[in-house]
């Protein structure tokens, strides 16, 4: 039995890095694909046009998060119980979603002026709500493809088509509005990810013959993922709810700045969400095996991958972080210290969300009670950390920091709190914390601080050369100082074990 578990635990480790190589390929390809819609964005449409936009998105991505209905995560576990058919559940979660996005497009539609708080409107923005059908539904068919350890196709849809759709159009766009391109591209972006999602969604599930909407299921679907549904939206709103309150605040093109730093963000933030598709059916098995060792592993495993991707990139970008800044315009270099701030809190951030992958199966209630606990801080920190600063006269940039500088602190406190929980509930440590991240991060500073003694004039080296050589002295150090033999997986490649892939049939029993 002991060796049984063993290979399964080692099997799951395999499924786990196999999963998260797929998605850090996505997460080069986001990469690639980020840098040329920040330079149009930036420099084309400028802090003005894209503040209207970011604040215009915050409320359709808020609402779209919210009518998914915690199925992105609560998915895996509705598939593992097994009691219908597959294909019927997950169509099921597809008519949910469906439902509530339209109660939110409708209601964002008949008050448009939710979205665009500052700004006209000429009636093209009421249509804007309809992406929320695409949001919901992306991300709820990626979900139940990522059941079947189909990662490649949420590689395909958010790290190649939707930023390159957006890219492209937000160029193409700018001849045809300045004021209303980038809305548009974010419009056609959503639809083309949708498309992305289905087609293969489709194909793994097929169409629901047999089929018919069962309201008592619904109803139950829909109460029981309550709790997830907001843990989902409270974790999505520590990420985005500083610019909203940066709009009360401040004008729109600090708001634009501000939207800059967030985006270059989500690329580390995205490292992450790499392994959530994958580490969310490995947790609910092990979990109706009653493995709770291997849950624990799992968490730690992964929790350090991910802590130990994300410093090194944070490194890199917050290092050069004028450069970076810059790449979409020297009136966006304003934002460098708001971007070091949010680069640190997606580090700080890490153990909280691993840790929450296990929680919102085994205590989602207390784990809800914790994610609202942490924005609460949040919030108050930074109302407190902007007024302070108004206050004492200083400068409008630095006011501007203080929502990026309660985010860290809000998020360490999730991270200790929802570790300590998990530790709790599974008896057996959870914390991926190692002392190789402090000598990997001194040796990337020493390397990279030499790299920005560079002329401004040299500014291009210090992305060019310095971004590459930060990495690289990080992760030798990594490498050689903090990852054991069982850390090498994750770049190995190596078949699947048979044990770790879910059951794809119909009606199994229930628990």
């Amino acid at each position: 039995m002991g060796a049984e578990a063993t290979s399964a635990d080692g099997g799951d480790i395999a499924a786990l890095a196999k999963g998260g190589r797929t998605n850090f390929f996505g997460f080069v390809l986001r990469l690639i694909a980020r840098i040329p819609f920040l330079f149009i964005a930036g420099r084309l449409y400028g802090p003005d046009a894209l503040g209207r936009f970011a604040l215009a998105i915050l409320v359709i991505e808020f609402t779209a998060q919210i009518a998914t209905l915690g199925l992105k995560r609560g998915l895996a576990q509705q598939l593992s119980e097994n009691r219908q058919p597959h294909v019927h559940i997950v169509w099921n979660a597809l008519l949910v979603a469906g439902i509530a996005s339209a109660v939110g497009a409708a209601v964002l539609a008949a008050v448009p002026e939710i979205m665009f708080p500052n700004s006209g409107i000429n009636g093209l923005e009421q249509l804007l709500p309809l992406t929320i059908f695409a949001f919901a539904w992306s991300d709820v068919s990626l979900a139940a493809l990522a059941y079947r350890l189909n990662v490649a196709a949420t590689v395909r849809a958010r790290a190649v088509v939707e930023p390159w759709t957006i890219s492209i159009a937000a160029g193409a766009l700018y001849f045809y509005s300045q004021r209303d391109g980038l809305i548009i591209a974010y419009a056609l972006s959503m639809i083309a990810a949708l498309l992305a999602s289905m087609i293969p969604f489709i194909r793994e599930y097929g169409l629901p013959r047999g089929w018919r909407p069962a309201p008592a299921e619904l109803f139950r679907l829909t109460r029981r993922n309550i709790p997830l549904a907001a843990a989902d939206a409270i974790e999505w709103g520590t990420r985005n709810v500083d610019r909203f309150i940066l709009g009360l605040f401040f004008s729109p093109a600090v708001v634009g700045i501000y939207w800059v730093a967030q985006q270059i963000v989500t690329l580390p933030q995205k490292l992450k969400t790499s392994f959530d598709p994958i580490l969310g059916p490995v947790i609910t098995q092990n979990l109706e095996a009653g493995n709770k060792a291997a849950v624990a592993r799992q968490v730690r495993q992964v929790g350090f991958w991910i802590i130990a991707a994300q410093a090194g990139i944070a490194l890199a970008l917050a290092i050069p972080g004028e450069a970076v800044m810059g790449l979409a315009g020297r009136e966006f270099v304003s934002g460098t210290g708001a971007l070091a701030f949010l680069l640190a809190a997606e580090v700080v951030a890490a153990t909280a969300v691993v840790s929450e992958s296990a929680l919102i199966y085994i205590a989602r209630h207390r784990n809800l009670m914790l994610s609202v606990a942490t924005i609460t801080i949040q919030i108050l920190l930074s109302f407190a950390f902007i007024l302070g600063a108004r206050a004492l006269g200083l400068p409008m940039a630095v006011q501007a920091i203080g929502p990026a500088a309660a985010l860290p602190i809000a998020l360490g406190f999730a991270s200790v709190a929802k570790a300590r929980l998990l530790s709790r509930l599974l008896d057996a440590p959870v914390s991926p914390w190692r002392w190789a991240l402090v000598w990997a991060t001194a040796a990337a500073v020493a390397v990279g601080y030499g790299v920005t003694a560079l002329p401004r004039s040299l500014e291009w080296l210090e992305l060019i050369l310095g971004l590459p050589l930060i990495l690289v002295t990080y992760g030798a150090v990594i490498w050689y100082k903090g990852f054991t033999h069982e850390d090498r997986v994750l770049f190995r490649r190596a078949p699947a074990a048979a044990g770790t892939t879910p059951v794809s049939g119909g009606s199994g029993a229930s628990r």
